[in-house]
């Protein structure tokens, strides 16, 4: 099958490679052509705009910032679409978006298969990152290859709007984990200890998670640069409180978090880094959580 790929940032552009890597044929289009080159030199092919890529292939995958965008790209996609394709959406939408578009698309002949990823930029590049969909298990199958090639983890949740769920409960848990692990971090500095001796204690101990091996590393570097911006995680902690109005769920860690992203946005804009919550708490307290021998990027 010949898949299209329209959004090639800092997930997408890896998302698409796995593909190619997995020897699928993939045409490629973004707004940005130079995001384009390195997936061209590995053998993909270029579209000049979303619609002349839906029409060259059998089924469109999207990795997009907001549901607003992923709507736009949407419409202009289905009227070349071929009958039977499917849209495959990694971005990650609210459950009603899902619901909503697919409901579009299916007007058109087209279904939808949720497929938001989980893990960070770090693993989409290894083709390790976790893929979770949502959607009819006859289209699971039909795309397992494009879904393996993507990541080495898969989980099949139910019908559409399922994944979108617990993409956001991952997210919301990583988001408090790293405002966990940054005041941890100015615990152990602000008590004497060495940074690097006190991380690693941490991820050798009952406290330790995910995001603290990870971005509690780019913290201690202090390039914060794990590809994730402020905005979008302030995206998806609202989709997070959002769902805990709708089920009854008091969400008080989640609903601090978010404040502490409010005011990281207010303090350094909404593309900064999100491990940059770290940093709000270095200038309240003018203490570094510096150490040496921590990575820049996670590879």
């Amino acid at each position: 099958m010949r898949y299209g790929y329209i959004g090639l940032g800092n997930l997408g552009g890896h998302l698409a490679a796995s593909l190619l890597r997995a020897g699928l044929p993939v045409v490629v289009h973004d707004k940005d052509r130079r995001l384009a080159d390195r997936l061209i030199a590995q053998g993909a092919e270029w579209a000049d705009s979303s619609a002349d890529l839906a029409a060259q292939v059998d089924h469109v995958a999207t990795c997009l910032p907001s549901p607003a965008v992923s709507e736009l790209v949407l419409r202009q996609i289905l009227p070349a679409m071929k009958p039977g394709a499917t849209w495959i959406e990694n971005s990650t939408l609210g459950r009603d978006d899902v619901v909503r578009l697919g409901a579009l698309a299916g007007a058109a002949g087209v279904q939808m298969l949720e497929s938001p990823v989980t893990g960070g930029v770090h693993l989409a590049a290894r083709g390790e990152i976790t893929v979770l969909t949502g959607g009819d298990p006859a289209l699971v199958e039909r795309h397992r290859a494009a879904i393996e090639a993507m990541g080495n983890r898969h989980f099949h949740m139910g019908p559409l709007g399922s994944a979108a769920i617990i993409k956001v409960i991952t997210n919301m848990l990583a988001f408090i984990h790293l405002k966990a692990t940054s005041e941890a971090l100015m615990l152990a500095r602000r008590g004497g200890l060495d940074l690097g001796q006190s991380w690693r204690a941490i991820q050798a101990s009952s406290g330790n998670s995910f995001v603290h091996e990870t971005e509690g590393a780019l913290i201690l570097n202090g390039s914060y640069d794990v590809a994730f911006s402020v905005d979008l995680a302030l995206k998806d902690l609202g989709f997070a409180l959002g769902f805990g109005r709708e089920f009854g769920v008091p969400l008080d860690l989640a609903a601090a978090t978010e404040q502490t992203y409010v005011a990281a946005r207010a303090a350094y804009g909404g593309q900064a880094q999100s491990p940059m919550i770290a940093k709000l708490l270095e200038d309240l307290l003018s203490t570094d959580l510096r150490a040496p021998g921590f990575p820049a990027r996670l590879e």
